[in-house]
């Protein structure tokens, strides 16, 4: 398995939160990304941090794998924690090189903006990486099916996000291939000029772009060879059932929740 992008991919299991019903994963994963944004100290950090870690080892997926996934937003997050060390000027003066001065609540705000960014970063790719793709259609068309009472497309909605998940790691793979096919013929995509740098990309993007129309088009070509009509008059071959495990996650997810709350200054 390529490791560049762990985010749209399934790591097979049977670990506690593979078990769980996709609809209780997704609805705990909305919560916690909204949730996320009200930690405002170091108990609330702690608490959101030790849930995520918890939630790791209850996959079963190595920590390991899960951290070296995500090298490639790691440039953001530490772009991010930097960008604030520069532009905020709160608290004391932690370091003075006279034209260039880092403050303390420079060093608080950064940390905990990185912080946030991990958090949210790791959970949602713990949904892919523990809910197979079919999984999480049928729990998006089931949680949106009121919404087909206004004529709304959600078997097609859920689909086509489906798709995009499973495209990420696919195109990511794509993109790694014909970089290194470049390079060989000679393109420089890490040193000159800014300019020069930017037109070496076009020869990436283009065959990218052909490559993923080419897959787009076969991917068509194959669902209409197997008779897809859309979600109107579809079976489900695995019936989605909310068991004990499933209201025993939600209730432990409310009650961090009231203790997050509690924590907050």
């Amino acid at each position: 398995m390529n490791n560049a992008l762990i985010i749209g991919q399934y790591v097979p299991g049977n670990s506690f939160i593979h078990r769980l019903d996709p609809r209780t994963k997704i609805t705990v994963v909305f919560f916690f990304v909204i949730v996320v944004f009200f930690a405002n100290n170091v108990p609330t950090y702690s608490l959101l941090t030790a849930f995520s870690l918890l939630c790791v080892w209850n996959s079963k997926v190595p920590l390991q794998f899960i951290l070296k996934g995500l090298l490639p937003v790691w440039f953001l997050i530490i772009f991010t924690f930097i960008l604030h060390l520069i532009i905020t000027n709160e608290g004391e003066v932690v370091i003075d090189w006279g034209f260039f001065k880092i403050y303390s609540g420079g060093i608080i705000q950064g940390f905990a903006i990185s912080l946030r960014f991990f958090l949210l970063i790791l959970t949602t790719s713990l949904l892919t990486l523990t809910t197979t793709p079919i999984e999480i259609t049928d729990a998006m068309e089931e949680m949106l099916h009121p919404l087909k009472k206004i004529k709304f497309p959600v078997h097609e909605l859920a689909l086509m996000m489906s798709i995009s998940l499973r495209f990420i790691p696919t195109l990511m793979q794509e993109t790694d291939k014909i970089s290194r096919a470049q390079a060989a013929r000679g393109v420089d995509f890490r040193t000159g000029p800014i300019k020069d740098r930017v037109m070496a990309v076009i020869p990436l993007l283009v065959p990218l772009f052909v490559s993923a129309f080419k897959r787009a088009e076969d991917l068509a070509m194959a669902m209409e060879a197997r008779g897809y009509q859309g979600g109107e008059g579809r079976s489900k071959l695995r019936e989605l059932h909310v068991g004990a495990k499933d209201i025993l996650v939600l209730i432990s997810f409310v009650l961090m929740l009231v203790v997050l709350f509690l924590l907050r200054q």
